[in-house]
């Protein structure tokens, strides 16, 4: 067990890389808008205060920097190593990304939340909804979610998790609403299939992409790792905008 732990914590140290960095994080949130029901759209503008759900996202990123949400900082994650369920892997006594999204929704449904945690609960579950899509946020327990193995892209030095939170975004030179707006349009049948799916589901997903995304060669990642894998990261970005406004409207019916 103490072995776990010490894994554990090397993660939640290492990860500094934010999932999908602030562009994606943005456009989940910008997409989710589009799919949120007229009462959800008036209840989110009166937990954030007009704050629009795209801004909000990356709010529990940015309190990495105030110690007083040290608490916080192991949710963003979760180890699931292959061949495993959820329920089968070791869990963080500090809590990981699954149990969070399922515990926020739980109490935001409750309605028994003061306005100061109403608020946060719904910008942490906002966020933490884009971070379950990324799959490396999704982890097999060696390797800090990508964060220990070292690549280049380009000609810069970097690390896999990286490359899948910012780099492979950040150079399509989109601003947040250019990408929003590029995604995907699922029909309603597909909408309705995506949505669902429960929060396990979705992370068991994130899984499936491992192959794929641990496929690196020598390490030397540029044009062509972009190429194969920026329909993954699209096609998260959109599903998790789409899911996020089906739990919205859930909990705000």
């Amino acid at each position: 067990m103490k072995k776990v732990i010490l894994t554990l914590s090397f993660f939640a140290i290492a990860l500094s890389a934010w999932a999908w960095g602030a562009t994606g994080h943005r456009a989940i949130g910008f997409v989710a808008d589009k799919y949120l029901s007229k009462k959800a759209q008036k209840e989110l503008q009166r937990i954030l205060a007009g704050q629009s759900t795209a801004m909000a996202s990356t709010w529990m990123d940015e309190i990495r920097s105030d110690s007083t949400y040290d608490y916080a900082g192991d949710w963003h994650w979760v180890t699931i190593q292959d061949g495993q369920t959820y329920e089968q892997s070791e869990k963080n006594p500090h809590g990981d990304l699954i149990q969070t999204i399922e515990r926020l929704i739980t109490e935001l449904k409750s309605k028994k939340l003061n306005a100061k945690d109403e608020a946060e609960h719904l910008k942490m579950l906002i966020h933490l909804v884009g971070d379950v899509h990324q799959p490396l946020h999704v982890g097999q327990g060696t390797d800090a979610g990508g964060n220990k193995v070292k690549v280049t892209w380009f000609r810069g030095d970097s690390n896999l998790h990286t490359v899948w939170d910012s780099e492979m975004i950040d150079d399509t030179h989109l601003s947040y609403t250019e990408l929003g707006e590029s995604l995907e349009k699922p029909d309603a049948v597909k909408i309705a299939a995506w949505q669902k799916k429960s929060v396990r589901d979705w992370a068991y997903e994130s899984m499936t992409y491992r192959p794929q995304v641990y496929a690196i060669g020598n390490g030397k990642l540029s044009y062509k790792y972009a190429y194969l894998n920026m329909p993954v990261v699209r096609q998260r970005l959109v599903q998790a905008g789409v899911r996020l406004a089906g739990i919205l409207n859930e909990i705000y019916k």
